[in-house]
């Protein structure tokens, strides 16, 4: 009874006029940076924080939350449709996505991430409301050792993520980590591998990655082809709705991937990028004879990876307002805007702020439902962008990533170094190597370096630390196991045979 009485207040709070009118605001602006490549929601909600201190800290909490998870809608957009992740989350989504867009499927694909995201938004909203207890003390058993198990997991996830060769795999994740060292050390405070060039002392912005190598890669690699057989696959869309095949194959995708998004989006350091990445592998291994291969247009690999990163944006609010700890940039900005409010994050915010507790969870519904509204009837619009012939589109898409890439830093050096990219992007692609364990490798690398030192730290240079705890010991023997499986003579050889299919 509590529970009912909690979300009626909340409902309360949230149907007021002027907190739906911020939801929606949130809700348009979060799609439209989430479409924009290199603006992202951490960049916005930074920009909009001096706004908040004019507003209630209700009506605030529910438009920053808007912008989060309407960006995790939006940047499955432009994955799918050129083939340049809007978000960090979204680069999944760009390898199957795309290729639906190519065979003439991006209206299905389109729906299938819109209606997998609202699926997965909503079942997230539940879990905050029912479960934010139990699963933040999930959370609490998670150290430094577990944190580093959990992403050496996620690497070798990455392999079996990855099309074709498994030395080619293993060294576009070496590369990955790499790139990820060149930044500044976090304890002694001096730069890395940047080489005397002081824009590289803060690191590789992830954006002049995504950009560079999937977006310009392509547009290299489809100038290189003679004209009459260059990409111009906007003239043959055969639909923009998905059919009951596509319905009943993306269907357990969707549930798969919003229980593994809301478990992982709980935990620190990127829940939703990492839970995407997770359902992509997951599917692969669950999903026996694909009607349509993975990596060649598969909408289970649209649909899980989607549904998993909305549900990870949704959990990922659980440790925020119940304990006060931020799992991910986002969140922390969100803290920032709990504190400029005078509001001590943490558990007594359900007891002494319900409205403000309640009212932002009953926001997240009405904002999913406003989002699924809203992106439906734009799938035709983004259609229409595709029938636009090639040599008018391929320098719009230059122009946008260059904009969007110069936003970042307001430098020009970053553009620069995209175009570095681009040629490293062309050369993945003559070499046909996959690029998303590349980009998994360098997001995770500077988060297993923290944690593996900070563990080590906190045992004394004791390496037998990650062994002797019990959940950080049964990561490590979970992918000492996939190692195993994977170069079993039998599975590697059906794994070969697999991608010679599928090519």
């Amino acid at each position: 009874m509590d529970l009912l009485n909690n979300l009626a207040l909340g409902f309360h709070t949230a149907l007021s006029l002027q907190n739906l009118l911020y939801a929606f605001f949130g809700a348009v602006l979060g799609t439209l940076i989430g479409v924009l490549p290199g603006l992202g929601p951490v960049a916005t909600i930074a920009m909009l924080l001096p706004s908040i201190y004019t507003l209630d800290a209700t009506p605030a909490l529910i438009m920053l939350a808007g912008i989060y998870y309407g960006a995790q809608y939006g940047g499955s957009t432009t994955a799918i449709l050129i083939n340049v992740p809007g978000e960090s989350s979204s680069v999944v989504t760009a390898i199957d996505g795309y290729q639906m867009a190519r065979r003439g499927r991006a209206g299905p694909a389109l729906a299938a991430a819109g209606l997998g995201s609202f699926f997965a938004g909503c079942v997230g909203t539940v879990i905050i409301a029912a479960f934010a207890p139990p699963l933040t003390e999930l959370a609490f058993k998670f150290g430094s050792a577990e944190y580093f198990s959990l992403m050496v997991l996620g690497l070798v996830g990455a392999v079996v993520l990855a099309s074709g060769s498994l030395i080619k795999a293993i060294s576009m994740i070496v590369l990955g980590l790499l790139l990820g060292q060149i930044n500044t050390d976090v304890i002694t405070g001096t730069a890395r591998f940047s080489f005397d060039i002081p824009e590289l002392t803060d690191g590789i912005g992830f954006v002049v990655i995504a950009m560079g190598v999937f977006g310009f890669g392509e547009i290299i690699a489809n100038l290189g082809q003679p004209e009459e057989h260059r990409e111009v696959f906007t003239k043959e869309v055969k639909g923009l709705w998905p059919t009951r095949e596509d319905f009943q194959e993306a269907w357990p995708s969707v549930v798969r991937g919003t229980a593994l998004g809301a478990i992982l989006g709980v935990l620190p350091g990127g829940g939703a990028l990492l839970a995407s990445f997770a359902s992509y592998t997951l599917e692969k291994k669950v999903v026996r004879n694909p009607r349509v291969p993975f990596g060649k247009g598969a909408i289970q690999g649209v649909a899980g990876p989607e549904s998993a990163n909305n549900a990870g944006a949704q959990t990922s609010f659980i440790p925020m307002l119940t304990l006060g700890i931020p799992p991910n940039a986002v969140m922390a900005l969100m803290v920032g805007a709990m504190t400029i409010k005078g509001i001590q994050p943490g558990p007594q915010v359900m007891t002494s702020n319900p409205e403000l507790f309640w009212g932002l969870i009953a926001s997240m519904w009405i904002g999913n439902l406003m989002l699924i509204v809203l992106n439906l009837p734009l799938i035709g619009i983004w259609i229409k962008l595709l029938t636009v012939p090639y040599r008018f589109l391929f320098p719009a898409i230059v122009v946008f990533c260059c904009i969007g890439t110069y936003s970042l830093n307001n430098n020009s050096f970053d553009v620069y170094l995209t175009a570095a990219f681009a040629l490293l992007g062309y050369i993945f692609y003559k070499l046909s190597c996959e690029p998303a364990p590349l980009l998994l490798g360098f997001i995770l690398g500077p988060m297993m370096e923290e944690n593996l030192r900070r563990a080590l730290l906190l045992a004394r240079g004791d390496w037998s630390t990650f062994l002797t705890r019990p959940l950080s010991a049964g990561l490590l023997i979970a992918a000492a196991l996939m190692i195993v499986v994977v170069m079993l003579p039998s599975i590697k050889n059906k794994r070969e045979e697999a991608f010679q299919e599928e090519a």
